[in-house]
């Protein structure tokens, strides 16, 4: 089990200009391209969602899609949650009681934290939906009148 921190870069393009990656990666694989990594944008992921060159996969963690963001952010945290659920499980209860109630509250915040992104999530599915719902009936009313 481990965590990875994954940064958005800069860098210089052919022409001069200077770019903001799309993608995350561990600080290693953005030094190893002669990046710079943007600190601020600094998320925590499984090590099971990076790949072996050191960037994230499967999923983008897109700010200006809120829905996307929160869903992506959402499955990293239960990623994260099973890493610690699994660690604990090959852990011998004897020895290592200590390390197993440390992985277990570990999982249990880790779940805490989704939960509150699920209903944050299903708070903007309702607003949008009710956007949506009084749209359609202003352009009802509109074709009535």
């Amino acid at each position: 089990m481990a965590d990875a921190y994954v940064y958005h870069f800069k860098r210089v393009g052919p022409t001069g200009f200077i770019a903001l990656s799309g993608r995350r990666a561990t600080i290693e694989a953005i030094k190893m391209m002669g990046a710079d990594a943007v600190m601020e944008s600094q998320i925590v992921v499984d090590h099971t969602e990076v790949d072996e060159n050191g960037f994230v996969i499967g999923h983008v963690h897109d700010e200006s899609h809120p829905m996307e963001a929160l869903w992506a952010q959402i499955a990293s945290l239960e990623r994260r949650a099973l890493s610690r659920d699994y660690e604990a499980s090959l852990l011998d209860e004897k020895d290592g009681a200590r390390d197993i109630y440390m992985l277990s509250l570990e999982s249990r915040a880790l779940r805490s934290q989704a939960r509150v992104l699920r209903n944050q999530r299903m708070d903007l599915m309702t607003r949008e939906l009710g956007c949506h719902l009084e749209a359609g009936a202003l352009k009802q009313l509109g074709r009535s009148a």
